[in-house]
């Protein structure tokens, strides 16, 4: 076996010797060309070398605190400054109308006149027991005298009968001050059957007629004789949403308009807080005042209103960009040793591109001004030079 390898290899130093020198040379220069290059001149991808991609500069903002203002629009309702529906209070008949719709009428004005023929008998009856009850106690009051006067004489009357009479005359005067009780009753009942303006207003509802039968219950009670409204000041009211309740005081004024006067602005003054939110809207209920001398507003407006948000107290503010909103988290990206870092906040007032936030934030911090998820926590950052 050994011997006939060394045959082989003879014959093949034998083979490279009788070969031209031209082809030899042929061979050689091949072999310097680079890379042995494919057919379609492109090269094997196992001698591609991937040059890294440059992580783009990111623009950064330095944290500070400001005053944003902003303003806040809500809808808004205007309603009377004062409304009551007058019902009657005894069964009568409408004996006479002094008013009618769009009527304007003073405190103590006169509106409706009803009667009640029982009413009447029933007044005649107390004014009876009542004269009656006054006279008993007249008879009894004089009977007691004469024996006190009598009594000053030893053993002409006897102490019995003194107090005896002082007893009667005393359940005669509770007998007349009850019967005169029961005829204030009445007349005050008759009293009922006038009706009269409980203030300056408007009657904006009227739904009787002379000779209908009207009563405190059952039929003829289901409307009320007059609706009465004070149209010359108006509530203007409107609903804040929670996280915008602690920018509006007391004596704040806001601008209001309304479909009627779209081109014209109405100002109103802010007077009563509710102090509480509603359990349904979660909203606090404000009212505000609004003149309205000229009746040019009416009660159930709906208005868009303007209210100026300003803050007491100086935030910090960033631009709405560096604020990133993602499924889970609220975030801006802070700079931190030429690193990224997430930091969770809460934003709060946005007003021209601008945006408040609230988070572990100190001011001079160095804020990403365009932030992204892409910019992963803890990846390194090259912050753009200004």
């Amino acid at each position: 076996m050994q011997l006939r390898n060394l045959i082989h290899k003879a014959k093949g130093l034998t083979a490279i010797v009788n070969t031209p020198l031209a082809l030899i040379a042929g061979v050689g220069l091949l072999a310097l060309l680079p890379g042995c290059n494919s057919s379609n001149g492109e090269e094997p991808a196992k001698n591609k070398v991937e040059t890294p991609a440059a992580v783009p500069a990111l623009e950064t903002v330095s944290l500070e605190k400001g005053m944003l203002s902003t303003n806040l629009s809500l809808p808004g309702e205007l309603v009377a400054f004062q409304q009551v529906d007058l019902y009657a209070k005894e069964n009568s008949f409408v004996k006479k109308l002094n008013a009618d719709v769009g009527s304007e009428v003073r405190i103590g004005q006169l509106l409706v006149t009803m009667e009640a023929p029982e009413l009447t008998s029933l007044e005649s009856a107390a004014q009876s027991r009542l004269k009656s009850q006054e006279a008993i106690y007249i008879a009894s009051k004089a009977n007691y005298d004469r024996l006190l006067e009598t009594s000053k004489t030893p053993g002409t009357v006897s102490q019995n009968d003194l107090d005896q009479a002082l007893a009667k005359k005393n359940s005669d005067l509770a007998q007349w001050d009850a019967a005169k009780a029961q005829y204030r009753e009445v007349a005050d009942r008759k009293g009922y059957l006038e009706i009269r303006a409980p203030f300056n207003g408007v009657i904006t509802t009227r739904n009787a007629n002379p000779g209908a039968y009207v009563g405190p219950s059952g039929k003829g009670s289901e409307f009320p004789l007059f609706t009465l409204q004070e149209q010359k000041k108006l509530r203007l009211v409107i609903y804040v949403p929670e996280a915008f309740t602690g920018y509006l005081d007391q004596q704040d004024k806001v601008n209001f308009t309304v479909n009627a006067f779209p081109n014209e602005k109405f100002t109103a003054q802010v007077k009563r807080l509710a102090g509480a939110l509603d359990a349904r809207l979660r909203s606090q209920h404000i009212e505000m005042d609004v003149a309205n001398e000229k009746k040019r507003l009416l009660p159930g407006m709906v208005s868009s209103v303007t209210i100026p948000l300003s803050t007491k107290d100086s935030s910090f503010i960033l631009p709405k960009s560096a604020v990133v909103s993602s499924q889970e988290r609220v975030f801006v990206i802070r700079v931190v040793n030429g690193k990224a870092e997430w930091v969770d906040v809460k934003k709060g007032r946005e007003n021209d591109g601008k945006v408040e936030v609230f988070g572990n934030l100190t001011g001079g911090d160095t804020i990403v001004k365009t932030g992204s998820e892409e910019v992963r926590d803890g990846s390194a950052i090259n912050v753009k030079k200004s």
